[in-house]
């Protein structure tokens, strides 16, 4: 924390219990939400809300909605008929054209523009998809195995016992199918939960979504349209950092298996305060200049603009959330799953 002597007035004072009370109901909330997750107490609101479009049978889904999360919910898309290998395909794309844009960026300006909290939400979505990459590459592994090993079963079965026996056994071709991606999915949820760098993955995703929302509602809704001034411009690279974010992160919402809690807020609101917190440090230090006006303390309407942006928290969170929500309710409704 900044030294006390930066804090020199009362709505000063204020500002930091604001920020200090938040910090401790995040993680407080953290320690709380994390440790139901790993005891299944939540798992039951879960399976009503996620089971219903999962790739296997009952038992499956009701098992894989749980927000602990498991190996196979970081790279299987919800879809069925959708190969892993897509989800790794969109993820390695957003991670090298977001990758490209923040070069772009930094060419353009400097190394102060990453004093933004846009330049570190779009860093901490870059690390999410670079995360999910390597765990997409994997799972893609994994998933290529089981299917040489279900397709040498198959042909051991036709050469040992001819096709009217394998057909008695396994089902028509249709149920094969359904078969072999109950297998593979039943395996799965044996398997060890998701890991260290699994649950990483899961906190950068949806810290990410808030942090999103957050940075591209205030730029679309506020900056643009009311402070038109001199030295701020929209230009394309402006409009590439306040969207391609949103829309990355979106389409691999769409295609993911990942649950979103509502727990995991707390990452996002505790992102927020380590932000604010740097900034103070930084004019602790003697930096004089301010990226966003309203994190200026040498005003006493600081307190008011501290407990608007912490209340804007969770609209933004809640929006995702509601995204989230929308598809896994009306996704099935509009694209039946295949027989």
């Amino acid at each position: 924390m900044p030294s006390m002597a930066f804090f020199t007035h009362w709505y000063d004072l204020l500002c930091l219990a604001m920020i200090t009370g938040a910090v401790l109901v995040s993680l407080w909330g953290i320690r709380r939400g994390e440790d139901r997750s790993k005891s299944g107490d939540d798992e039951a609101a879960d399976r009503a809300k996620y089971g219903v479009l999962l790739a296997t049978d009952d038992a499956d889904s009701d098992e894989r909605a749980s927000s602990t999360v498991r190996s196979e919910q970081l790279w299987m898309s919800r879809w069925r008929a959708l190969h892993p290998a897509c989800l790794l395909a969109l993820r390695l794309v957003a991670a090298l054209t977001m990758a490209g844009v923040l070069l772009w960026d930094l060419r353009t300006y400097d190394w102060s523009i990453m004093l933004y909290y846009t330049e570190w939400t779009f860093s901490l979505v870059i690390i999410y998809f670079l995360i999910a990459t390597c765990m997409s590459a994997h799972g893609c592994w994994i998933y290529a195995k089981h299917a040489k090993e279900n397709d040498e079963a198959d042909a051991f079965f036709k050469g040992e016992f001819g096709e009217d026996l394998h057909a008695t056994l396994i089902g028509t071709s249709r149920n094969r199918k359904a078969s072999k991606s109950h297998g593979f999915c039943a395996h799965g949820d044996k398997e060890q939960k998701s890991g260290f760098w699994g649950y990483l993955m899961q906190i950068a995703y949806q810290t990410s979504a808030g942090a999103v929302a957050l940075t591209d509602i205030v730029f679309w809704g506020l900056l643009v349209p009311f402070l038109s001034v001199e030295h701020f411009k929209l230009d394309l690279l402006m409009g590439c950092m306040h969207s391609l974010n949103f829309v990355f992160l979106l389409l691999d919402t769409a295609l993911n298996s990942l649950p979103f809690p509502w727990f995991r807020m707390a990452y996002f609101v505790l992102w927020s305060c380590i932000y604010v917190i740097f900034q103070w440090i930084l004019h602790a230090h003697g930096f004089s200049w301010w990226p966003y006006r309203f994190l200026d303390l040498s005003t006493p309407w600081a307190p008011l603009w501290y407990f608007c942006l912490a209340l804007l928290h969770i609209p933004c969170y809640g929006l995702y959330s509601l995204l989230v929500t929308a598809k896994n309710t009306l996704f099935p409704k509009l694209f039946h799953k295949r027989p």
